[in-house]
């Protein structure tokens, strides 16, 4: 390209930037056109052919070739191929130990970390635990039933004096121990598997000693109650016993028997004024009650005549109230005509007094109530209809029923299973929530009257809320615990889901108003005053919880005796005691032993509970009396790596530890243990050291060196150094924890030695033999403070620095 062109086509971009008049006008003077081509010039002159060429490709794409090119000159290559940071050559020997620390010390910082974990873990369990013994009592101290109200009473409280103070005296008194021994003699029958007799029965004749006519009464009642037939072990008692109608038909027995002893009672206090005669008969103690009763109140409202003088329909009710449909029948009979439905009635009942009656008299019946009768001025012709037909379950009867017995013998009387014609009727559910519920203890004053409340739940079936209630009294808690006892042998109580529930609850799946009776608590909370000073009887009545199980799945029984174990500490007394020849004595417990039960897993169970407690060393007595060598021999050896480097004392653990230690191989000579062996091979090591430090103690120097060398654990020369320590690293936990008491105590030895060579006035250097001997005593204490160098154990702070310092005093 000359410069013809560029002339050229400078000209032509300047006519053409003429047409553009939104582009400024650029005038330049001829003096600097000429520079600028004179620039251009010398830039074109000075690149080669190929970088003109590049710059005008380049250029038309609109790329500035002369800034890129001073970009490229300012990067360097040196620092591309070579490290940021240089690296130093690797040191093998320094990375292998920072590795080898790093280890170590992260294993410490994890035991340490595990040992804090678990430190707080047993400290939270023995909070809850804690915790849990103080739920259990206030739960024991709300005796009265779940209401607005909360009655607390003072339980009796656990003295800290000794049993020994109490001078063997018991706190059973006169009717508690009567009732404890029948409690013996029934599970001794049971236990010799023979066949077992009615509680009930046996209590109830004990209960005739105490000359307490409503203590009496209440165990009337029960033989009553439970004199039906047997229940089925393997079925819910509450489910079993709301299908029964045979509680109801007992219950109305007791109400009508114990009315014919009423009204005989009456009778006989006014012979004079009214004469029986004739056969003796319901019939005839009727009439005799009735020509009594209204010749002093009058006959007025009454209806439908007299036989033989009396009111009729009273006579009837009279009947009926004393259980006697054949005499009620009877009295129906001699009225006269007019009755003939009421009297068919009576017959089929009499005839099949299972069967309900006829439908359709029934209703009958009913319709002859609604019509003549409701509004009639007779109440006794209003009750016997409502008793006969149901006719009116509304209605109280208020004329009739004076007592409580007579209003509660009424309802019962109404209660039916099924509906005839539609209308309503009086289940025993019905009833049962009437009394306990809708009436409730303040309408039959129970505070005042214990045992009229008692009688109303009991006779309603409902055995579970009357024991509950009853044992709220002191006076009459023994009765209530053994009610209970006699009633759960024959599988008639509920018991709650989990024996940790409080004393009477409520299981949704049961039918209102049922509740569920914690027999377990029950006899807990009674034995609880008598424990210690009764375990003999304590015993017998924890048996009667046999056959359930606490949370955990444990034996009740076992774990009761746990508990009892635990509080009097007679292990001897409970659990029979080692005699020499290994042979164990038998205990109280012994009497219980059977399938189930073995009193070396009670020993055991108790065992463990004291390790959780930390009471090693009664631990360690239930551990040898249950066969468990390797356990006894284990927390020996915890307690002997305590106390094993100690002076022996009298009556100190050391001293008890030894001769335990002592007892058990003597009783063990010549049999195999059935324990590890390294536990083994552990308590060995700290029996001999018990022998070395005796002898150091007693400065028998040269025997305690003896007995020490019989162990290699300390080294006594630098060739035994290596041996040590290898045998040091198979060493347990106990033995670890007294080598820093074992180094120091032979370096004492060492240097009680060298002091007693050397003498006060020096050592003469020509003597040989003693120089001999002190460099054999030097070389001993080198291998010491070796030893405490080298082993993999952390030793207290100040053991390597005193060794080094008797060592040094050896030169």
């Amino acid at each position: 390209m000359d410069f013809n062109s560029l002339l050229q086509q400078a000209q032509k971009l300047t006519n053409e930037t003429q047409h553009l008049e939104e582009l400024p006008h650029v005038e330049r003077t001829l003096p600097q056109v000429l520079q600028a081509t004179q620039e251009l010039h010398s830039r074109v002159t000075q690149t080669g052919a190929q970088d003109i060429q590049a710059h005008i490709l380049l250029g038309s794409k609109g790329i500035d070739l002369p800034k890129i090119s001073q970009k490229l000159e300012t990067l360097s290559t040196r620092r591309t191929f070579e490290p940021l940071d240089p690296i130093t050559d690797t040191d093998i020997q320094s990375f292998l130990k920072n590795e080898k620390e790093n280890a170590i010390l992260s294993v410490i910082e994890e035991v340490h970390k595990n040992s804090y974990e678990s430190a707080q873990k047993q400290k939270w369990e023995h909070i809850f635990a804690d915790w849990r013994q103080e739920k259990i009592k206030l739960l024991n101290a709300l005796v009265g039933p779940s209401q607005n109200w909360i009655d607390i009473r003072k339980m009796p409280e656990q003295t800290i004096l000794n049993e020994t103070t109490l001078g063997g005296k018991s706190c059973l008194n006169r009717m508690e121990m009567a009732y404890a021994t029948e409690v013996y003699e029934y599970n001794k029958l049971v236990i010799e598997g023979a066949l077992r007799p009615s509680l009930v029965q046996r209590f109830s004749k004990v209960a005739e000693t105490f000359n307490d006519p409503k203590v009496s009464e209440m165990w009337e009642m029960m033989k009553y109650m439970v004199n039906i037939p047997p229940m089925s072990k393997n079925r819910d008692p509450i489910q079993t016993r709301c299908q029964m109608t045979e509680f109801v038909d007992q219950a109305k027995k007791y109400l009508e028997n114990r009315y014919k002893v009423y009204m005989s009672t009456v009778i006989s206090e006014h012979l004079r004024e009214a004469q029986r005669g004739g056969i003796p008969s319901t019939f005839n103690l009727v009439s005799s009650f009735v020509g009594l009763k209204f010749s002093q109140s009058g006959c007025l409202g009454l209806q439908d005549g007299n036989i033989e003088g009396k009111p009729l329909w009273p006579m009837v009710y009279y009947c009926l109230r004393c259980g006697d449909i054949q005499s009620a029948l009877r009295c129906v009979e001699m009225a006269g005509s007019g009755h003939e439905d009421f009297a068919q009635v009576l017959e089929d009942k009499l005839k099949k007094p299972s069967q309900k009656i006829n439908a359709k008299l029934e209703v009958q019946l009913k319709m002859q109530y609604k019509r003549q009768i409701k509004n009639a001025t007779d109440p006794y012709k209003k009750a016997v209809y409502c008793i006969i037909a149901c006719c009116d379950n509304n209605e109280q009867h208020p004329e009739v029923a004076k007592t409580s017995d007579d209003f509660l013998w009424i309802q019962l009387s109404l209660i039916r299973t099924e509906r005839t014609d539609g209308s309503e009727i009086l289940t025993y559910s019905d009833l049962q929530t009437m009394i306990l519920e809708q009436y409730g203890e303040k309408h039959f004053n129970a505070s005042e009257q214990p045992h009229l409340y008692f009688q109303v739940l009991v006779l309603t079936g409902q055995f579970e809320a009357a024991i509950e209630f009853l044992s709220r009294f002191e006076r009459y808690r023994t009765h209530a615990v053994h009610i209970a006892l006699a009633l759960n042998e024959m599988f008639l109580i509920g018991g709650p889901r989990n024996v940790q529930e409080p004393l009477l609850s409520f299981d949704i799946e049961d039918p209102v108003p049922m509740r569920r009776l914690n027999i377990a608590r029950l006899v807990m909370l009674y034995v609880k005053k008598f424990e210690i000073t009764d375990p003999a009887e304590a015993l017998q009545y924890f048996y009667f919880l046999r056959n359930m199980r606490d949370p955990e799945g444990r034996n009740l029984f076992l774990v009761c005796v746990t508990d009892l174990a635990m509080e009097c500490r007679d292990y001897d007394l409970l659990f029979g005691k080692l005699q020499p020849n290994g042979i164990r004595s038998r205990g109280l417990f012994d009497q219980f032993e059977g399938v189930d039960i073995d009193t070396k897993i009670a020993a055991t169970m108790v065992a463990s509970e004291q390790v959780k407690r930390g009471m090693f060393e009664d631990a360690i007595t239930l551990y040898n009396l249950a066969g468990e060598h390797g356990q006894s021999l284990r927390y020996m050896s915890i307690l002997l790596s305590q106390v094993v480097h100690q002076p022996s004392k009298k009556g100190s653990l050391r001293e008890r530890l030894q001769i335990m230690s002592y007892e058990f191989l003597e009783r063990n000579k010549g049999e195999e243990l059935n324990c590890d062996s390294q536990v083994l091979s552990t308590f060995t090591l700290l029996r001999t050291l018990l022998e070395f430090f005796d002898y150091y103690h007693e400065k028998k120097y040269q025997l305690a060196l003896d007995a020490l060398e019989k162990t290699k654990l300390v080294p006594l020369n630098m060739y035994d150094l290596e041996t040590c320590i290898n045998n040091f690293k198979r060493l347990g936990g106990e033995i670890c924890k007294v080598y820093p008491d074992v180094l120091l105590a032979t370096m004492d030895i060492l240097y009680s030695q060298y002091r007693s060579i050397k003498g006060k006035d020096g050592l003469s250097f020509s003597d040989d033999g003693k120089e001999t001997q002190l460099g054999y005593l030097r070389e001993k204490a080198k291998a010491l403070t070796n030893m405490a160098a080298a082993v993999p154990y952390r030793m207290p702070g100040d053991t390597n620095s005193r060794l080094v310092q008797m060592e040094i005093l050896m030169h």
